[in-house]
């Protein structure tokens, strides 16, 4: 992608944090820019979690990290973050948005108005009420300030109190995996093997942040009529007191916490498990992408409904089983079902995978990105002349 003179766009990230932090939103923002790196001139903007100022590469991806003096409702404490945008904008031909992120939404007021700018709308506020409350008015303007609003999938615009005043500009923009990345060599496959000599079989598995929106108690509960062997990967908040539901249930045997391993690692629990649960219960839960990630490795998904693009990602009778929000025994009985049958689950698993192959690649995904930056360039041009 070229302006021109033949040479590679600019095109600057913004984001609050940037790997090797981790969270969805940050892995997304760095597909983007290593895999756009040869086609786009692309660069981050994004804060440190706490201490001062410095630049550095990632992947051989220029890297901005403001200062912050800590966080704030998990947002980072970066006064600078504006002034450092404004810098740099004088070379750019293009800015990315990643949202929420009040402090990023709040600079976009600092660039030139003949520079274009875009946003990918990763999910509303649900949880700080009195955070949106106060700047649901400066989002709005935000809104109407950039040219175009990349959403994960459609049903962000049907739900979102702010979009729908946008959705002429909003495109949908599904995240997308590196197919490769999920590919299993002979060691692979033997580490599989070695989690389920382990754990024992079946298994169920769960990845993500322990948090209050992905419903584990839910799931937590449901394995009381479930025979399988529960494993929970990741870290967060909640750890201790799930813990406590698992011993106070019995499940101690059946239910087991993994500390958030490495990507390799993920991997491989993906492989090794027969069904992935994903038991949201809130709209922070906009698209899970680890959903995607399971399907790659061809397993089906067992998720809630939603109104958000969760059961969009993995569809009910296609690619797994979708139950209603916050019922255990609903969970227990799609669980149960796609472990009793093995055609059933063998079916969707291979649904799952063929989903992901037509809807949901890297390839994909960085391919509709740049068609909303040439749109958003090409907008700008005519408005110029």
């Amino acid at each position: 992608m070229t302006d021109p003179e033949g040479n590679r766009l600019r095109v600057l990230q913004v984001n609050k944090l940037y790997a090797p932090e981790i969270g969805g939103v940050e892995r997304t923002v760095q597909l983007i820019a290593e895999g756009l790196r040869e086609r786009v001139a692309g660069e981050v903007l994004a804060c440190r979690v706490r201490g001062r100022g410095h630049e550095d590469w990632v992947n051989g991806i220029p890297v901005h990290r403001v200062g912050s003096l800590g966080r704030v409702l998990s947002m980072p404490l970066a006064p600078t973050l504006p002034l450092r945008l404004r810098a740099l904008s004088r070379r750019l031909d293009l800015v990315h948005f990643h949202a929420p992120f009040p402090l990023g939404e709040l600079s976009v007021f600092l660039l030139p108005r003949a520079l274009p700018a875009v946003v990918t709308w990763h999910s509303d506020i649900i949880r700080q009420r009195l955070l949106l409350r106060i700047y649901q008015g400066m989002l709005r303007r935000f809104l109407h300030r950039v040219a175009l609003v990349m959403v994960t999938s459609p049903m962000a615009v049907r739900t979102s109190p702010l979009l729908g005043a946008v959705a002429d500009k909003c495109r949908v923009v599904p995240l997308g995996v590196d197919l490769a990345r999920f590919e299993l060599d002979a060691a692979g496959r033997e580490r599989v093997r070695a989690v389920r000599r382990r754990f024992g079989e079946p298994l169920v598995l769960f990845v993500g942040r322990l948090v209050y929106y992905k419903g584990l108690e839910y799931l937590v509960a449901a394995m009381r009529d479930v025979r399988a062997t529960l494993l929970i990967v990741g870290s967060g908040p909640l750890r201790g007191s799930l813990e406590r539901e698992v011993q106070q249930a019995g499940l101690g045997s059946r239910v087991h916490f993994v500390d958030a391993p490495s990507d390799a690692d993920v991997v491989t629990y993906l492989h090794a498990c027969d069904v992935f649960v994903l038991p949201s219960i809130h709209n922070s839960e906009a698209f899970g992408l680890v959903q995607v990630e399971a399907m790659a490795c061809g397993k089906p998904v067992v998720n809630t409904a939603l109104p958000t693009g969760v059961p969009y990602v993995s569809v009910d009778g296609t690619t797994g089983l979708t139950v209603p929000l916050r019922d255990p025994a609903a969970l227990a009985g799609a669980i149960g079902s796609l472990l009793e049958d093995r055609v059933l689950r063998e079916r969707l698993g291979a649904g799952a995978r063929a989903r992901v192959e037509a809807e949901f690649t890297l390839g994909r995904m960085l391919d509709r990105v740049l068609d909303v930056y040439r749109e958003a360039l090409d907008g700008s041009a005519a408005r110029d002349r």
